[in-house]
């Protein structure tokens, strides 16, 4: 029915009626959005041989989705693009104030080292921060696979195309002596492995 009504919106065009089919399905998935999805899988992926590894919680609607292939197809490639991406947050929502007023100080300063004027500066910034937020946060970085889109595109397609709102609701990064202070002695040969000493 959907197909024929395509149809008849755009004039039997079928090119047209296909571009009306998936703004109508992106449109359907943001009316799933507000819908509680408290079932799902938590997913893991490890890279590297063993040096990164990722788990993630990806919640949908029913248990019958949640063992659906293509969802569970989904949950494994965020995991693998937060092993590639390692952003810091799911959304933008989570990072502290304090975090984003450092980063806005250290562009403010950058920027009136140029000289530029204070309006001016205002505007570099917020799109400093809009850049800002596209590292680190899951939902706005290129998706690893198709940098055409962003991960919050992806999620939508797959809610469009599974029919159920999907939320990704947290991760954790591990990667091999990350955050460990190396040997003196490591870190003095590396130096010297980089200065080709």
């Amino acid at each position: 029915m959907d197909c024929k009504k395509a149809l008849a919106e755009t004039g039997g065009d079928h090119e047209k009626a296909i571009d009306y089919l998936r703004k109508k399905g992106l449109a359907a998935a943001s009316k799933k959005a507000g819908r509680v999805a408290s079932e799902g899988a938590v997913g893991s992926y490890i890279h590297a041989g063993g040096k990164i590894g990722v788990l993630v919680e990806v919640n949908c609607e029913t248990d019958f989705v949640a063992r659906n292939e293509n969802f569970q197809a989904f949950v494994k490639d965020i995991a693998m693009h937060i092993a590639a991406a390692a952003p810091q947050y799911v959304r933008r929502e989570e990072v502290t104030a304090d975090v984003v007023e450092r980063e806005k100080e250290i562009y403010r300063a950058k920027a009136r080292e140029t000289g530029k004027p204070e309006n001016i500066i205002e505007k570099i910034i917020e799109g400093q921060v809009n850049k800002f937020y596209a590292d680190i946060c899951l939902l706005e970085q290129q998706y690893v696979k198709d940098s055409d889109k962003t991960v919050q595109q992806f999620l939508n397609e797959t809610i469009a195309s599974i029919g159920e709102n999907i939320s990704i609701r947290r991760f954790v990064r591990y990667a091999l002596g990350e955050g460990l202070a190396k040997k003196e002695t490591d870190f003095a040969a590396e130096v010297a492995a980089a200065a080709g000493l």
